[in-house]
């Protein structure tokens, strides 16, 4: 309960923060963009680019860590570029009023940016880690066990477990020489302890 109000009330505080830092900031750059020429629809629109650049650039950043994936150095670049271009925008916006001047208008801008990545930081870590299934685990303890009273097994002790399994399948029995070629063992010694068993077969 305590966290999810956490985590509810820093989400609501910091799209709070980020909406008007962004209409701020927005405001500076249309001055700036119409201070330079620009005018009409291409000044209202320019300032949107660097803002969808850095929206842009911080999804692709959020989706690779979602999916743990290497982050696309162009995802990095264009994200580093927003940043700059909207910091220096704003900064340009107020250095007619001074080092303070220029400063105080670069506020709104580090706000958005920052708010914005408190948020990703937020959705990032809400994403519930990925199922693991059993064979990601690794073997279980059995399939261990199983696996060591395999290599432990003698050879006398699989050609007798080959030689009885042969003896239920469909086809005939496995031969002396095949047992003996596979296991190692000498056919004499592979003879003796087929006739050894309880059932004997006839090859």
């Amino acid at each position: 309960m305590i966290d999810r109000l956490i985590k509810t009330t820093t989400a609501v505080s910091v799209i709070a923060v980020a909406a008007v830092a962004a209409v701020i900031s927005y405001r500076h750059a249309l001055d700036l963009v119409r201070a330079q020429g620009e005018a009409g629809t291409t000044a209202r629109l320019i300032p949107f680019t660097v803002d969808g650049l850095i929206w842009a650039a911080s999804m692709v950043i959020w989706d690779a860590g979602r999916r743990n994936r290497p982050v696309p150095t162009l995802a990095k670049v264009s994200l580093t570029a927003g940043i700059t271009a909207t910091i220096g925008a704003n900064l340009a916006h107020g250095a007619a009023h001074g080092v303070l001047g220029a400063l105080i208008s670069a506020w709104p801008a580090l706000a958005l940016v920052g708010s914005f990545e408190l948020l990703m930081t937020l959705t990032r870590n809400a994403v519930p880690p990925p199922v693991t299934t059993p064979d990601a685990l690794g073997p279980r303890p059995d399939q261990h066990e199983s696996e060591r009273a395999e290599v432990e097994q003698t050879p006398e002790q699989a050609v007798l477990a080959d030689y009885r399994a042969s003896l239920t399948g469909p086809g005939r029995p496995l031969s002396q020489r095949y047992l003996a070629e596979k296991h190692g063992v000498g056919r004499r010694k592979v003879k003796h302890l087929i006739t050894s068993m309880d059932r004997p077969a006839s090859l």
